[in-house]
């Protein structure tokens, strides 16, 4: 049984609380004992972070830290399978699916902030004096400091340095928080760290739960320069509270109930090929999941059929053989939550299309399985359609006309994500520029340009992610001005 201690300056260390256990989603079995850091753990790892600010991390040139940012994705990719299997053992999802984006986009991170800040502006003013001599005004980009990453268990790696990579480009340290389900990716990328040369303390790695615990000790200490996470709306307004003690900035990617809208004039097979993914991939748990789709009412019928038919074609089984196409959930309780849905859908009166509740995989017992479940026939205002669900589910509701589809799309709390079906240019654009979302795919789904801003609206979130707009949460922008 593998054993995964927090990462505190440079050292594996023990946590001082009482070690909790990582199960295997796959089977329900125990398969390592995490290390559970405690107020003093969260303390000497921020610690560690502020003083490697002003050591050997701070005094690097720019280039020497890029250099360093591509022998971390290099050290990933050498690694490749052990992560590889880490990622897998820890969330149950399948090989074809971790194997193609969680380890490589991990590890493509670090490449992709380091050509980030070798090329970002700054500002530069030349201005007028009474005197005529004038004056130039420039812009400094500094790191802000010690940075509290807490990242969720859905997409381990892969969220983890999406954060942990522009902090570092930057010049920041950090002390991440992984999910209590997921630990594994986040220590293992520790030695790393060490292998490659990262000074002590610039990433530091502390395991625990959230509420009242390791998360709310960080998120909530006082040498924490600023937060980012990602996860559950409630969370993130707890996050976003306890910054506020001391004004630190805040990035929060939140929950979403995002939309597809479906026009009679869609390609169906390439919808039918995008609205799979969108609905079930990574076993629905993935925040920018599409949960509701609202389909014309023309082809309302032969699309609902279909993306059943799509449904019941997926196979459950070893998330290690490449034949498998569905992983289970990531824990019990999560399995609770989501068939707690699919029984108000059934007490609400929802036609069941495909699915709606536990499937006998073969071998595997005790695994948090559900089915890929498509409904239609509920109310707009019913929990199914309204609550983020987190499951490989979707809600289908017929439309009339393109006002209609945007009024509906756009009645949720929520704002993170939205896809369009539609081969009429007009059309897409015009919807596109009126649904209520962070990001809105046409004709695609997950389709992602990292230097393209990533964020959410309304309880969705703040702030933007990617790109310069990464850096531009990572760093503060001081003003020089000089007087000639």
């Amino acid at each position: 049984m593998n054993t995964f201690r927090n990462f505190i300056d440079g050292d594996f260390v023990d946590g001082s609380g009482e070690a909790f256990e990582d199960r295997f989603p796959t089977t329900g079995e125990v398969i390592a004992k995490v290390g559970h850091a405690g107020q003093d753990d969260v303390d000497r790892a921020v610690t560690a972070a502020k003083r490697a600010l002003n050591g050997p991390w701070g005094k690097l040139s720019l280039a020497e830290r890029i250099g360093l940012l591509r022998k971390l994705a290099d050290g990933i990719n050498a690694r490749f399978d052990e992560f590889l299997a880490a990622e897998i053992k820890d969330t149950g999802k399948p090989t074809g699916i971790a194997s193609h984006i969680d380890i490589p986009r991990g590890a493509a991170n670090f490449n992709v902030f380091a050509d980030q800040i070798a090329t970002i502006p700054t500002e530069t003013f030349e201005m007028a004096t009474p005197d005529g001599a004038g004056a130039l005004n420039y812009a400094l980009r500094m790191p802000r400091g010690v940075i509290g990453v807490v990242c969720p268990w859905n997409l381990p790696l892969l969220l983890m340095t999406w954060k942990v990579a522009p902090a570092l480009a930057c010049g920041n340290t950090v002390v991440v928080k992984p999910s209590e389900e997921t630990p594994a990716t986040a220590t293992l990328l520790g030695e790393v760290m060490n292998a490659v040369g990262i000074p002590k303390g610039v990433y530091n790695v502390v395991h625990g739960f959230g509420g009242g615990d390791t998360g709310e000790f960080l998120t909530g200490h006082p040498d924490i320069d600023a937060v980012t996470f990602t996860g559950e709306t409630a969370t993130g307004e707890a996050i976003m509270a306890a910054a506020s003690k001391g004004v630190r900035p805040v990035s929060l990617e939140l929950g979403g109930k995002n939309p597809g809208i479906v026009f009679d004039d869609a390609d169906m097979a390439a919808t039918l090929e995008g609205l799979g993914r969108a609905c079930f991939a990574n076993t629905g748990q993935v925040c920018l999941g599409t949960e509701r789709v609202y389909v014309q009412r023309g082809i309302f019928d032969e699309l609902a059929a279909k993306l059943a038919e799509k449904a019941r074609a997926y196979r459950f089984g070893d998330p290690f053989d490449k034949a498998t196409t569905m992983g289970p959930l990531i824990s019990a309780e999560h399995r609770r939550k989501v068939l707690s849905y699919y029984d108000k859908a059934r007490e609400g009166g929802a036609e069941i299309l495909a699915g709606g509740g536990v499937p006998d995989v073969d071998g595997y017992p005790g695994g948090y399985w559900v089915q890929p479940t498509v409904w239609t026939g509920l109310a707009q205002d019913h929990p199914v359609v309204t609550d983020e669900i987190f499951g490989p589910c979707t809600h289908l509701t017929p439309f009339d006309d393109e006002e209609e589809a945007i009024a509906l799309a756009n009645a949720s709390p929520y704002g993170l994500a939205a896809t369009i079906w539609t081969t009429n240019l007009g059309r897409a654009h015009r919807v596109a520029a009126k649904v209520d979302a962070g990001i809105t795919w046409v004709n695609c789904w997950f389709l992602r340009d990292l230097r393209t801003p990533f964020g959410g609206s309304k309880r969705s979130g703040i702030g933007r992610e990617g790109g310069v707009h990464s850096l531009e949460f990572y760093t503060e922008l001081r003003n020089v001005c000089i007087k000639l």
